[in-house]
C-alpha cells in the first residue's frame, strides 16, 4: 500500500515501488542494476524529500556502511601488495629447497672423500688390496686439486773450488751470499758460513759474522789437505747460519757439493741455491758461558767463567766432575795459567769465578785466551770435555765476542760458546802460531 498522504505515482517512492518495498514511514530501495545501496525517508505530501544521488565510484568503501551480503571490491594497491608477498614467499621456498640440495651434495662428497682416505689407509695397513679398489673411493678431481707445496726460497751462495795436484790441497772460496731470509726481529740476519768435508768432519772452518745483512760478502778462503784419490768419496758442505748471542744459532741453508761430480782440472766458480739444511748434530760436548772485560788504560783483562750446561757424560754413573782451565797464549806459547774449583757430579756446573791478566794495550791483539773444560779424575788422567779460544785470530762466535769486548772497553761482555773437540781447537791454534 502507498502512503496515506500521497497518491500513487505522485512521488518517486511509488514510481520505484515495483523494485522495492515500503515499511511504515521508511522505504528501502535496492538498485540491483548499479549494485548501490541507499536509504531515504518518504515524507507526506509536499514534505517528501527526493532520493539522494547514488554515491560516486570514488566514494566506494569510504566511511559508508556496506551490506554484509554484497561483495566489496578491493583497492588496486592491496591487490599489488598481495601479489608481491606471494612472489617473495615463492622465491624464499625455492631458495630453501636449493640450499638444502646443495648441502646434501657437499655432505655426500665429504663422506665419499672420507671413505677414500679410510680405504687407502686400510690398504696400507693390510697390504693385500688391489690398487683399483683404493682408487674407486676417490672423488673426481680430488687428486688434481692438490698441488705440491713450492720449495722455500732460502737464498743463494757463490763459491769457488781449486785443487792443487802437487800439494794435494783443496782450496774452497766462500765469496758471497744473496737474498737470504730474515731471521731476526729487525728484518735482517747475522750470517756466517761453516765449511767442512763429509763424512769425517775433522776440519771445520767458519767465516766471520756479518751483522744485519741479507747479502753478505765473505771473500774468505779455506784449505783442506786431501789426497786426490780420497777426494772423490767426500762431500763439501757450506752451511750458512744466523748468529745469535744468547741462543743456539739457526741454520739458514746449505750447499752440498759431492766432489766426484766436480771437474777439478780447472778452477770452478759458481752460484748455487741454498737447500734446507738438516740441523747439524755432531757429538754434543756442552756449552760454556764466559764474560770478558778489558780496561785499556790499566792494561787489565778480566775473564769470568760463569757457568756451563749440558756437558758430556764422562763418568760411569752418567755424570762428570767438571772444572775449567784458562790459558793465556801468545805465538803458541803459554804465558799464564788459571783454573776454577771442581764441581762434583754435575753436568750443569755454576762457577762464577773471575781471573785477571796484565796485558798492555799494544799486546792485546797478539794474545789468545784458551778455555778448556775438563773432567776431574782422582785415579786417572783428567780428560778434556771440550775447548774454545778467543782472540783476534779466532773465528765465528769467539771472534765476535773478542771484538765486542774491544769495542766496549771497561764493560763486561758475556757470551755462550759451544765446546769443540780438543784436537780441532789445537789444530787451529797451531795454524795461528
Amino acid at each position: 500500500m502507498g502512503s496515506p498522504w500521497c497518491a500513487p505515482g505522485c512521488c518517486p517512492c511509488h514510481r520505484l515501488s515495483p523494485l522495492g518495498r515500503q515499511e511504515g514511514e521508511g522505504t528501502e530501495v535496492r538498485n540491483l542494476t548499479a549494485h548501490r545501496l541507499w536509504v531515504y525517508t518518504a515524507g507526506c505530501g509536499n514534505g517528501a524529500r527526493p532520493l539522494p544521488s547514488p554515491p560516486s565510484p570514488r566514494a566506494r568503501g569510504c566511511g559508508r556502511a556496506a551490506d554484509p551480503g554484497l561483495p566489496v571490491a578491493a583497492p588496486r594497491w592491496a591487490l599489488g601488495a598481495t601479489a608481491v608477498l606471494v612472489g617473495l614467499l615463492l622465491l624464499a621456498c625455492c631458495f630453501c629447497v636449493c640450499k638444502k640440495c646443495c648441502c646434501k651434495k657437499k655432505k655426500t662428497k665429504k663422506e665419499k672423500g672420507k671413505g677414500a682416505k679410510s680405504a687407502m689407509s686400510m690398504k696400507d695397513m693390510k697390504g693385500g688390496q688391489d690398487d683399483d679398489d683404493a682408487e674407486t673411493g676417490l672423488t673426481e678431481g680430488e687428486g688434481e686439486g692438490e698441488e705440491e707445496p713450492e720449495p722455500e726460497h732460502l737464498g743463494k751462495l757463490q763459491f769457488s773450488l781449486d785443487y792443487d795436484f802437487q800439494a794435494n790441497q783443496l782450496t774452497v772460496g766462500v765469496l758471497q751470499a744473496a737474498e737470504l731470509p730474515a731471521l731476526d726481529m729487525g728484518g735482517t740476519s747475522d750470517p756466517y758460513v761453516k765449511v767442512f768435508l763429509l763424512p769425517d768432519k775433522k776440519k771445520k772452518y767458519e767465516t766471520k759474522v756479518h751483522r744485519k745483512t741479507l747479502n753478505p760478502a765473505f771473500n774468505e778462503t779455506f784449505t783442506f789437505k786431501v789426497p786426490y784419490q780420497e777426494l772423490g768419496g767426500k762431500t763439501l758442505v757450506m752451511a750458512i747460519y744466523d748468529f745469535d748471542r744468547f741462543s743456539k744459532h739457526d741454520i739458514i741453508g746449505e750447499v752440498k757439493v759431492p766432489m766426484n761430480t766436480v771437474d777439478l782440472g780447472q778452477p770452478v766458480e759458481e752460484w748455487r741455491d741454498l737447500q734446507g739444511g738438516e740441523k747439524e748434530e755432531p757429538e754434543k760436548l756442552g756449552d760454556i758461558c764466559t764474560s770478558l772485560r778489558y780496561v785499556p788504560t790499566a792494561g787489565k783483562l778480566t775473564v769470568c767463567i760463569l757457568e756451563a750446561k749440558n756437558l758430556k757424560k764422562m763418568d760411569v754413573g752418567g755424570l762428570s766432575d767438571p772444572y775449567v782451565k784458562i790459558h793465556l797464549m801468545q805465538n803458541g806459547k803459554r804465558l799464564k795459567k788459571k783454573k776454577t774449583t771442581v764441581k762434583k757430579k754435575t753436568l750443569n756446573p755454576y762457577f762464577n769465578e773471575s781471573f785477571s791478566f796484565e796485558i798492555p794495550f799494544e799486546q792485546i791483539q797478539k794474545v789468545q785466551v784458551v778455555v778448556t773444560v775438563l773432567d776431574y779424575d782422582k785415579l786417572g788422567k783428567n780428560e778434556a770435555i771440550g775447548k774454545i779460544f778467543v782472540g783476534s785470530n779466532a773465528t765465528g762466535t769467539e771472534l765476535r765476542h773478542w771484538s765486542d769486548m774491544l769495542a766496549n772497553p771497561r764493560r763486561p761482555i758475556a757470551q755462550w760458546h759451544s765446546l769443540k773437540p780438543e784436537e780441532e781447537v789445537d789444530a787451529l791454534l797451531g795454524k795461528n802460531k
